[in-house]
């Protein structure tokens, strides 16, 4: 479902039923960009919950490549998720 944001203002209480009865995001536009999306708490818990595992295996593997390079140069697995959360900040 795409609405834009002037809808959405009108009739939020039904978008949010929507996400969080019948599972359909609504995805929001503004100037005919899309901007938002609103969905149920469990889904986007599920899809942070998928990404951090994703996230987790990636640096995992990175790692593994590092030491199996040596140790000069090498960042702990801690060093490396703090320069990325820095980086997405």
């Amino acid at each position: 479902m795409v609405e834009s944001m002037a809808d959405v203002r009108s009739h939020l209480a039904d978008v949010i039923d929507r996400a969080s009865r019948e599972e359909i995001p609504t995805i929001i536009t503004r100037r005919g960009k899309q901007e938002a999306v609103v969905l149920d708490i469990q889904e986007y818990r599920r899809l942070r919950e998928i990404a951090e595992n994703v996230e987790e295996a990636w640096l995992n593997r990175l790692a593994d490549e590092a030491e199996s390079e040596g140790t000069v140069g090498a960042v702990s697995l801690e060093e490396m998720a703090a320069l990325l959360r820095d980086r997405q900040g």
